[in-house]
């Protein structure tokens, strides 16, 4: 499960934040709560926040709209349903 945090909210204890991909995925597969601090610009911060997602942070701190990609990437990951199926015949 994912959160999406403000800019300026603080962290809970027991979250651990990470500053970059390769610390973000190594402290997800130690098991802890990942915190990622999301760029200001919101095409940035939506392809970093599905990069992050997929290598296991699950706390999002940003100011824009990110819901989607992190929905997506689950989805993605098997984690959850997609929130759409079609079935297609030709």
């Amino acid at each position: 499960m994912t959160h999406v945090i403000g800019p300026g909210d603080e962290i809970e204890s027991g979250w651990i934040e990470a500053a970059s991909l390769p610390e973000a995925s190594a402290l997800a597969r130690a098991g802890h709560t990942v915190v990622v601090t999301l760029p200001g610009e919101e095409t940035e911060a939506i392809a970093a926040a599905a990069a992050y997602a997929w290598v296991g942070a699950s706390v999002f701190r940003t100011s824009h709209d990110v819901r989607q990609a992190l929905d997506m990437t689950e989805a993605l990951l098997g984690r959850r349903p997609p929130a759409l199926t079609r079935r297609g015949l030709a």
